[in-house]
């Protein structure tokens, strides 16, 4: 299969369909985006003096991996989060998380199982649309399983049949889920973690918003894998700091997991990686272990969840998120909602199909939009209360 053939029939990406969809009509009043989930909280005061103190930094190459400083100030955050102690040799930085939720799955999931088959990469629907694409790449069958308010809005991986659990290579899961909200607790993990032990699949837990919730922190992958003495190279789990410190045009992440799964995603990035400038990962450093700008924005996304819980109050079928900063509101259906508070408010939001993929035709995205709670708290609330009052009244 050439490349060209195996792109053939996958989706338009989110954002140019929604500029086809709403682009050809004027918007109904002021416009307001509402659609990506591009943080607009204020980052940390002392990135640009980290940033200009390290500058000769853009004269060398960066270590590929991470500077040693890095991964020992991630592997610090990992062990005040998780209570894991992972060395330096089982992470890796990355230049966005995007990068390796998909180098991953280059690097660690075969042409073929172990007897002979096509390889199975699962995939919650609905989805960040890496995942689809990597499982394409490596020439996997992707596997979409509905993350519905009837799963808590997590996939229910448990309910194939043996026949895919045996081709799965991979599970790609995010908790908490973007674009629901939802997290996934403790049993969650561990019976998804008993079902790669079982058909000897590993699992990619995409984390990024693990810190920005309601109440409690979100249980981390790796350390429910810990605790059950599963596999050390059974849970892949990665981080951002997109989210949690509000730097999204920084491009830093990280990767870790087992020894010999870090080793492979290492040799790749050897030959095909871009790493971090040096600069930049000495913000990253400073970033991972820094706690309190971290606690400062997740209260401004609380007090955005009170705003959120109250506008609307009493509207059918509204679940306030757990976590992560989207709202996944039901409508009737997405692309005439989304159209409708466009034209009608200047509002503008994503479809939730668009984050989705049919399967046996149905879309468990179509009832709903997707609606990012990144802006200002007033504007944001200004936002919430025309769509209430257009969609829902």
């Amino acid at each position: 299969m050439t490349f060209p053939e195996r792109f053939t029939g996958l989706p338009e990406y989110a954002f140019p369909r929604l500029r086809t969809l709403l682009d050809a009509h004027a918007p109904g009043g002021e416009v307001m985006h509402m659609t990506i989930g591009e943080p607009k909280h204020p980052f940390p005061e002392w990135v640009p003096q980290v940033l200009a103190e390290n500058a000769d930094g853009f004269g060398k190459y960066p270590p590929n991996d991470g500077a040693p400083e890095l991964l020992d100030a991630i592997s610090g955050w990992i062990k005040r989060r998780y209570d894991i102690e992972l060395p330096a040799d089982q992470i890796m930085a990355l230049n966005g998380t995007r990068e390796g939720l998909f180098n991953a799955l280059i690097a660690l999931c075969p042409e073929q199982t172990a007897r002979g088959e096509k390889p199975v990469v699962l995939i919650p629907n609905p989805f960040y649309q890496v995942y689809a694409v990597a499982a394409v790449t490596v020439g996997a069958e992707p596997v979409f399983l509905p993350a519905t308010a009837e799963t808590n809005f997590l996939p229910d991986y448990s309910q194939l049949s043996p026949e895919i659990l045996n081709r799965t290579e991979v599970a790609y899961i995010c908790s908490p889920t973007n674009p629901q909200g939802a997290v996934a607790d403790r049993d969650y993990w561990a019976n998804l973690i008993a079902l790669a032990e079982k058909y000897d699949f590993k699992i990619f837990a995409d984390e990024c918003y693990s810190e920005i919730y309601r109440d409690l922190p979100p249980p981390g992958a790796l350390e429910v894998a810990r605790e059950g003495g599963a596999d050390p190279d059974r849970v892949t789990i990665f981080h951002s700091l997109s989210k949690r410190s509000n730097l999204p045009g920084l491009r830093s992440g990280f990767v870790a997991g087992g020894l010999a799964s870090i080793q492979r995603t290492r040799q790749l990035r050897a030959y095909a990686g871009a790493p971090l400038p040096l600069p930049l990962q000495r913000v990253a450093e400073r970033a991972w272990t820094d706690e309190a700008h971290v606690a400062e924005n997740r209260a401004l996304y609380q007090e955005k969840y009170s705003i959120a819980d109250k506008v609307f109050d009493g509207v059918a079928g509204y679940r306030p998120p757990e976590a992560g900063f989207f709202l996944w509101l039901p409508v009737d259906d997405g692309e005439a909602a989304a159209m409708k508070l466009w034209t009608k408010t200047g509002v503008r939001v994503l479809p939730g199909a668009y984050l989705s993929r049919d399967v046996n035709n149905e879309n468990p995205g179509k009832g709903y939009i997707r609606v990012a709670m990144v802006a200002p708290k007033q504007e944001m609330q200004r936002g919430l209360i025309q769509l209430r009052d257009c969609l829902y009244k």
